[in-house]
């Protein structure tokens, strides 16, 4: 039997180029890998960046804050020395006068309530008690006579009538309501103190007003 012709132009695949066409789809895996090579290092990158920056904005804060501290640091300091001195030199200066106990009956009307207290006034010194202390310590007093008498006490004396009215005035214009809360106390102590330095004329000031035993009752 004759075997049948083959078409001239059609050859035989090589084995080549078999070898090729199953190779193609690998060609492409490999194209994949490297993008993801890419993005990986983009990534690595930009997370690198991204640390830098923090890091030195970081350290950049916090040297000012530091800074801002210490600056803050400083300063409260130096207020509290100033206070210090401050309230080293208020104690020296003030005088203390204590009114004694005071019972009195307070604006209630139904029932009545009545106020036991004990007021004690801090009023500052004047120049001349600023002298007369200098020549106490400096022993410069004219003999037990003249230490005997000393004058602020006299001049406190001679207050102490109308202090004494100032406060009864306000306290007795006072429910125990009000003066059961310490905002109320507070404002009868203001109160006191702005009739007391007008008392004063100007003269002193009373720097604290103090309540000792308050009882409502």
């Amino acid at each position: 039997m004759a075997k049948p012709n083959q078409p001239k132009d059609i050859k035989p695949k090589a084995e080549g180029e078999e070898g090729a066409s199953e190779a193609s789809p690998k060609g492409g895996g490999i194209k994949i890998d490297e993008n993801m090579k890419m993005i990986i290092i983009n990534l690595a990158t930009t997370v690198l960046i991204c640390i830098l920056f923090l890091s030195v904005n970081y350290i950049l804060q916090a040297n000012l804050l530091n800074s801002k501290l210490a600056q803050k640091t400083s300063a409260t300091e130096e207020t509290a020395a100033e206070g210090e001195e401050g309230a080293g030199d208020e104690v020296q200066r003030g005088i203390i006068v204590d009114l004694g106990d005071f019972i009195l009956n307070l604006s209630d009307v139904s029932p009545r309530k009545y106020l036991k207290v004990n007021v004690a006034l801090e009023v500052s010194k004047s120049p001349q008690d600023m002298e007369l202390e200098a020549e106490s310590a400096k022993g410069g007093g004219h003999g037990e006579g003249a230490a005997a008498v000393n004058p602020v006490e006299a001049e406190m004396a001679q207050f102490k009538p109308s202090m004494r009215d100032a406060i009864i005035t306000t306290l007795s214009s006072k429910t125990s309501a009000e003066l059961s809360t310490v905002a109320g106390k507070e404002l009868a102590k203001e109160q006191i103190a702005e009739a007391v330095n007008g008392i004063f004329s100007g003269e002193r000031e009373v720097i604290r007003v103090s309540f000792g035993q308050f009882i409502i009752q």
